[in-house]
């Protein structure tokens, strides 16, 4: 997809309320607007048609209460019943007297803009694009009591590009997220059309509606927004609520009963970016895999800690897949010692830990990622608004209050996973520093940049990429602090508990960031020893290079290092330096996005230098990589991996 021209999406649409949305088809819809199907009496599928006529049949139940109501009304009754969220007001000010007809559109619109108070940075468009999806999926499970044209307004604005602008900052993840939701429902929502002040008594620029982004099209003139910005790749206006609706031929609805606090409760924005922190996590734990086998070959690793008997006894399922990845991503290295039918050149076979307890680290993560994904599968299709409901029940009270719209298994899920991803971030980190350490590194050069003789001290080399990823993963320690463990009594303390599941959603989306940004430093940094450990090898080796360098076999025994040892194997066997098969393809795919463009980059790293090069483009240039995910499908690719899109299981 060209991002600009969002109308252009052919991808199969995607149903509601059949249960069986999918983390790929939120991201599907909030990063690259793969089109919604409407709900109505022919829904594709089954379950969805099922879950269209509860909808239906649940806000015929809030209908006729509403009528009953209005008929006692009618004839004088005092008391009218209360029905939380219908015709009360909310928290501790629900109180257990019904309000009356004409109250009911001003319950559901106080409530909208009196919670719209958040503050802070606007969320990214994909973060409120998914939370829109997931809304209006939950909405299609039938248990909320609203009109199927809310839930239609919400696919329509998905499929024509009306994107809220949501503040970052204003959920405990308590009644759900309050403030963030509020802030959605302010653009496809109206004032009532009687019953408060006249228009004409408010502030001429006074405008409940909001502000969105509008996705722009080829068919759009520019020049005719006085705003406009780009977000990765796609164009948007910023524009009032309703205006971008009517730019896009969308009427906001002026909300009934159950139908503002239906909008604003429910786990929706915390779940939103969970999803997309989780997707990416696993995309960057992918790549992971692939930095640690560059860094294995580089720095001369063994292959024990690989092998699948170490696996077994350890009985932990994604262990075993990591060290299979890695091992088929080294499957024909000369560089890498030993293997099952082949002693190891050099004893004890035993490197470092970050090298040697990859499978263990690697493979809890993705453990952990495979729980999260069960949780986060459930939460998008779940219903998680209050009171639901229950049409089955044998009583006529048929609106049950429940705590759906509490945020804890969300909090605890992003407190895992930046837990883990912080954990994967500071291994990968440890690689790096053995890579560019001139002490542990093997005879690499220091800082992976080989000075001119006689000019030792005049270059830096790749020092500082090693003290940024420290300092990233110093930030993704202070952000993986628990959100869950905390809770601030809200609403006069009815919510005398609550999960603060947004700050976690968003402290595991950046601890995300942070990781994705350490594995491309990983990776930049093994590409650069990989290549030159192949390079430097083969000069030696050569005839030319074995007259001109010491030659380790005399060495005494006692004295020879590692290279040594493989110096030895490679000139006794006359077998050449060669990496891995997957290893040769990243080196291959990372090679020909830093140098084999119109705007190709210096090379780096492989002839002594006295010139350092400016490392910023290069580190971009992996990171974009390592985003678009094309570096793991071209090597898993070339070693016979299969992606099944499904966390960390993957068939070879």
């Amino acid at each position: 997809m060209t991002k600009s021209k969002v109308s252009e999406i052919t991808d199969p649409p995607i149903s509601l309320g059949s249960g069986e949305l999918t983390i790929e088809q939120v991201v599907q819809v909030a990063r690259h607007f793969q089109p919604v199907v409407e709900i109505g009496p022919g829904v594709p599928g089954s379950n969805g048609q099922v879950a269209y006529e509860r909808v239906v049949a649940s806000r015929a139940w809030v209908e006729e209460v509403i009528s009953e109501n209005a008929r006692k009304e009618a004839q004088g009754e005092a008391l009218l019943s209360a029905y939380y969220g219908i015709n009360t007001g909310f928290g501790s000010k629900a109180g257990r007297k019904g309000l009356g007809i004409e109250d009911i559109p001003w319950v559901s619109r106080n409530l909208i803009v009196s919670h719209s108070t958040g503050i802070g940075d606007s969320l990214h468009p994909e973060v409120v694009r998914a939370a829109m999806l997931i809304r209006a999926n939950s909405l299609a499970q039938g248990y909320s009591g609203v009109r199927p044209e809310l839930i239609n307004l919400f696919v329509r604005m998905l499929n024509r590009g009306v994107i809220p602008i949501i503040p970052e900052y204003g959920s405990v993840g308590a009644s759900g997220d309050l403030a963030p939701l509020s802030h959605l429902t302010q653009v496809l929502s109206k004032r009532p059309s009687h019953g408060g002040m006249k228009l004409d008594d408010l502030p001429a620029d006074y405008d409940e509606g909001g502000k969105a982004y509008l996705a722009l099209t080829d068919q759009d003139d520019l020049a005719a927004f006085s705003e406009v910005k780009v977000i990765d790749g796609v164009r948007f206006a910023v524009l009032p609520g309703h205006e971008a609706m009517r730019l896009r031929g969308l009427e906001p609805l002026e909300l009934s009963a159950k139908e503002g606090l239906a909008c604003n409760n429910g786990t929706t924005f915390s779940t939103a970016l969970a999803v997309l922190a989780l997707y990416d996590a696993e995309n960057i734990t992918r790549h992971e895999e692939i930095a640690a086998a560059l860094s294995l070959e580089a720095l001369i690793g063994f292959r024990d800690a690989f092998f699948p008997q170490v696996q077994s006894i350890r009985r932990q399922t994604g262990q075993v897949g990591t060290a299979e990845r890695i091992l088929a991503l080294i499957k024909g290295s000369t560089l890498v010692d030993g293997d099952l039918d082949r002693d190891p050149r050099y004893v004890p076979p035993q490197d470092a830990y970050s090298l040697r307890v990859t499978p263990q680290v690697t493979g809890a993560v993705w453990d952990t990622m495979q729980f999260i994904r069960q949780v986060l599968t459930s939460e998008i299709n779940a219903a998680t608004d209050n009171p639901s409901i229950f049409l089955d029940l044998p009583r006529a009270y048929k609106a049950v209050s429940g705590g759906n719209f509490h945020g804890a298994p969300v909090a605890y899920a992003m407190d895992f996973l930046s837990i883990v991803m912080t954990d994967l971030g500071s291994l990968s980190e440890r690689r790096t520093f053995r890579l560019t350490d001139p002490t542990l590194n093997l005879d690499l050069p220091g800082y992976l940049v080989k000075d001119v003789e006689g000019k030792s001290g005049r270059t830096s080399g790749l020092m500082i990429t090693q003290y940024l990823a420290a300092g990233l993963v110093s930030d993704c320690k202070t952000l993986a602090h628990p959100d869950s463990v905390d809770s601030i009594p809200t609403s006069g303390n009815q919510e005398d508990h609550v999960s603060m599941s947004m700050n976690a959603a968003r402290h595991a989306r950046k601890i995300v960031e942070n990781v994705g940004y350490i594995i491309s430093i990983e990776l930049l940094c093994g590409f650069v020893a990989l290549n030159w450990r192949l390079s430097y090898l083969k000069e030696k080796l050569s005839e030319q290079g074995r007259a001109e360098h010491d030659r380790p076999e005399d060495k005494p025994d006692a004295e020879r290092s590692r290279v040594d040892m493989l110096e030895i194997e490679l000139s006794r066997t006359h077998q050449a330096p060669v990496a891995g098969v997957g290893s040769q393809a990243a080196l291959e795919v990372i090679a020909d996005v830093l140098y084999a463009q119109g705007d190709a980059l210096p090379e780096i790293g492989v002839q002594p230098t006295t010139e350092d090069r400016f490392l910023q483009p290069y580190l971009l240039r992996l990171a974009g990589l390592v985003k678009r995910g094309e570096l793991v499908e071209k090597v898993f690719r070339q070693v016979g991996i299969v992606l099944t899109g499904s966390g960390g299981n993957h068939d070879g």
